[in-house]
């Protein structure tokens, strides 16, 4: 077994080697026990399990392809039946062992455990049959390269229809008592609308689901809905003032120590305040959202937190989530309020430039003078490459030559970004043919 809490200690208290520790990393299946009667499988998402006196109690199911291996590590550690499943919140590597559970207990002819979740879990799966194909393409595109995701039968991108519903459910907050453990469950709204925190009084330990996930919190994904960084961080406050010494999050690494706890909720709170407080400020003001996401960033003091590291999503995405929920979609700027069409706009600016070949040249030539930092094409000189390129493509989009231009220049703005959800969308920009 390793030792979670010892190697996040490290990477906190500055011991550990600079790696990115992201939700995409560490899916091993491999389970550690972080306490006596507290386990964690390490999977997409990970399996926390406590053992009490009636049974195992479970915080989040991980993705369906991968729960039966990881409640199988589960029952090897304790052979106690399941006795509850909590879900932190509907997405779908936090629920697809739910399903698993359910059929296992049929096959076994057993009781099947019970299922617990906000009560907002079900209008999600119904919000999920009508975007079944949206979400089958996002996904793909988000998780292709971390290979989290399957394929259908076409082998094609596919995202699951069916789920086990929670048998259970409650509005602002719930407490559990199992075999005299208390787990005490509080609704919040963070990456999604329908987020469980608990509370485990008896451990001094709170299971956060999705509200610590060893990167950037997030709050900004531009490919999914309404995400809450207010809300979340205000969450991030109260686990605080629960005076917490142990910290079990659904991604990334446990973390124990008070005074560490303290400082990875309060340093997490605080900057997502900041981008919703300075964000608020400049619209208040009159300013435009293009003004703002080149203008709001994270304070500098946060910036090497390995906990805010901008991996899989990042600040100025957040940023126009916090647009969209105070202010709308129009961004303030009038000609887009009803735009021409992309192809009509591309192909006027390529006249204008002489021709697609000048715009391809142009962009061309911004691409390969972007500097390097760190070894990388520096992401932000790579933004008016790429918008040229986009216009040529949309100019000439049968034209070999073009998009042979574009796919290079999109590789390239692919391997500037750190985030995964950049990466996901550039990188599928640069395989179109």
């Amino acid at each position: 077994m390793t030792d979670l809490i010892g190697l996040s200690s490290k990477f906190l208290d500055g011991e550990g080697t600079r790696l990115e520790l992201g939700p995409t990393n560490r899916i091993n299946l491999e389970l550690s026990e972080l306490a006596d009667g507290l386990a964690m499988v390490e999977s997409f998402s990970h399996v926390i399990a406590f053992s009490t006196d009636e049974g195992t109690v479970l915080f989040d199911g991980t993705l369906e392809a991968l729960a039966p291996v990881a409640f199988a590590r589960i029952r090897d550690w304790n052979s106690s039946p399941f006795h509850t499943l909590v879900y932190t919140h509907g997405h779908i590597d936090h629920v697809g062992g739910g399903k698993v559970l359910v059929s296992e207990a049929a096959e076994r002819r057993e009781q099947a455990p019970v299922i617990v979740g906000h009560e907002a879990v079900h209008d999600r799966f119904e919000r999920y049959q009508l975007t079944n194909g949206y979400n089958a393409f996002i996904n793909h595109r988000q998780f292709k390269k971390s290979g989290v995701m399957g394929t259908g039968a076409d082998g094609g991108p596919a995202f699951p229809r069916r789920f086990a519903e929670p048998t259970v459910t409650y509005r602002d907050a719930l407490t559990l008592e199992v075999g005299g453990t208390a787990f005490e469950l509080h609704h919040t709204r963070g990456e999604t609308d329908d987020h469980t925190w608990a509370w485990v009084p008896s451990r001094r330990a709170a299971c956060l689901g999705d509200l610590l996930i060893w990167s950037f919190p997030n709050a900004g994904n531009p490919q999914k809905v309404q995400r809450y960084p207010q809300d979340w961080a205000r969450a991030l406050r109260d686990i605080a003032a629960m005076q917490p010494e142990l910290l079990l999050p659904a991604h990334g690494l446990p973390i124990g120590g008070a005074e560490r706890v303290q400082r990875v909720l309060g340093e997490t709170a605080e900057a997502l305040e900041h981008l919703v407080d300075a964000t608020l400020a400049m619209m208040n003001a009159g300013a435009t959202l293009d003004t703002i996401i080149h203008t709001v960033k994270v304070p500098e003091h946060l910036l090497d937190r390995p906990y805010l590291q901008p991996v899989y999503d990042e600040p100025e995405f957040v940023v126009r989530n916090i647009w969209r929920f105070y202010g709308g979609w129009y961004d303030g700027n009038p000609a887009r309020l009803k735009p021409a069409a992309d192809a009509e706009v591309a192909i006027e600016v390529a006249a204008l430039a002489g021709g697609v070949e000048a715009l391809v040249a142009r962009a061309q030539a911004l691409a390969d003078g972007a500097p390097r930092i760190d070894g990388r094409p520096d992401a932000d000189a790579l933004r008016l490459a790429c918008q040229l390129i986009e216009w040529a493509v949309a100019a000439a989009p049968d034209s070999s030559s073009v998009l042979a231009s574009a796919s290079e220049i999109y590789a390239l703005r692919r391997d500037s970004e750190r985030s995964l959800m950049a990466k996901g969308i550039y990188g599928e920009a640069a395989e179109r043919r």
